[in-house]
């Protein structure tokens, strides 16, 4: 099957952008002045990232609340409207189907979700709540990312960080969220189809925004220390295996007045009490050299320790950064290296993120 375009494809070739197939759709990669420049003034200024390749979902019925919380470790109780948190799609197995962006709103549900997991998402979520509706949208989504995000769009300077809103942008109505995937202060915005080419334009007349790619968007959101669905976490990958406990809402935890209830609980439950033989972490390495998705992990005596998830070189710092699974026993000084090419390469377990998160939390 011919890939996807989305409908701002016209204007990345515009741009000079360079093209690379992903998840179904050809997306821009990088522009002109390349990924390191891109990611660099995303940090500095502001980026504007396609991700009309994502699914949107709308979800309506009666006992909606309820009903979602069958399917998702969520707790609408003290969810004000307007409002995104962060969840997980589980399988019974406990593994983790997707991640998803949900976002609550007058009479209905938005959610967000990885473009590669659109169709088996909506397939398992009309399962588990046979009696809502589940509409996927075909809207554009635009992230606007960096310091100088909320310059650029003012109309949005209200919204907190995780807050929602909808804001007239392009002669158009379109769904505003303060959130992102690269550790920034940003927007994501959800817009007609028929306006998205003419707000993508309005902003990036700005001379503080520019084009960014994926390759970028990947780079900003590791050294953010944000996990990337399909290397970082899968089906075969449970909640406190990705260290992601703190997805599951508190009352959906042990002990909690909604204890379980959801696909996978009683796999996390358990695995809560009893712990885990994996971990996700993160890995710094001292010298410049990139340490890719797949590379083994061994102990200073040779012993297998894990395995690297996603890794790069940090546009912002210049190190080796990395996110592995490793042996839930080692400890934070562990001397670890990392495969490369037969060569082994010294790495330690850092703190994430490796670069501060600068999330506007206040208005």
């Amino acid at each position: 099957m011919p890939d996807q375009k989305t409908v701002l494809y016209g204007l990345h070739a515009e741009l000079g952008a360079r093209f690379t197939p992903f998840a179904g759709y050809e997306m821009p990669i990088q522009y002109r002045e390349g990924l390191r420049a891109e990611h660099l003034h995303t940090r500095s200024h502001a980026g504007l990232f396609d991700v009309s390749h994502m699914g949107q979902v709308r979800v309506t019925g009666r006992s909606l609340e309820t009903a979602l919380e069958r399917a998702l470790p969520l707790d609408f109780d003290g969810w004000p409207e307007g409002m995104q948190r962060y969840s997980l799609l589980l399988n019974e197995r406990g593994g983790i189907e997707d991640d998803l962006m949900v976002t609550r709103l007058a009479g209905e549900v938005r959610i967000v979700v990885n473009a590669a997991c659109k169709e088996k998402d909506l397939a398992l979520l009309r399962t588990l709540c046979p009696d809502l509706s589940f509409e996927l949208l075909d809207a554009a989504l635009i992230a606007l990312q960096g310091p100088a995000a909320e310059s650029a769009l003012p109309q949005a300077r209200s919204l907190a960080f995780m807050q929602a809103g909808s804001l007239p942008l392009a002669r158009a109505e379109c769904l505003v969220s303060r959130s992102g995937y690269t550790g920034e202060d940003g927007f994501e915005i959800s817009v007609p189809r028929a306006s998205a080419e003419r707000l993508a334009r309005e902003l990036l007349a700005n001379p503080a925004v520019k084009p960014v790619g994926l390759g970028a968007r990947d780079t900003l959101r590791l050294e953010a220390g944000l996990h990337l669905y399909g290397q970082d976490m899968d089906a075969d990958t449970t909640v406190l295996e990705a260290s992601l406990g703190w997805a599951i809402a508190r009352s959906r935890r042990a002990g909690g007045k909604k204890e379980g209830g959801f696909p996978g609980a009683n796999v996390y439950l358990r695995q809560q009490r009893e712990g885990v033989s994996r971990r996700l972490v993160g890995l710094v390495g001292d010298e410049a050299v990139p340490v890719r998705h797949g590379a083994a992990l061994v102990s200073a005596d040779g012993a297998a320790s894990g395995i690297v998830t996603s890794g790069t070189v940090s546009p912002s710092t210049q190190r080796a950064i990395m996110l592995a699974s490793v042996r839930s026993e080692l400890g934070e000084d562990a001397k670890l290296f990392a495969m490369v090419r037969d060569a082994r390469r010294p790495v330690r377990i850092s703190k994430l993120p490796f670069v501060p998160k600068r999330y506007k939390t206040r208005n």
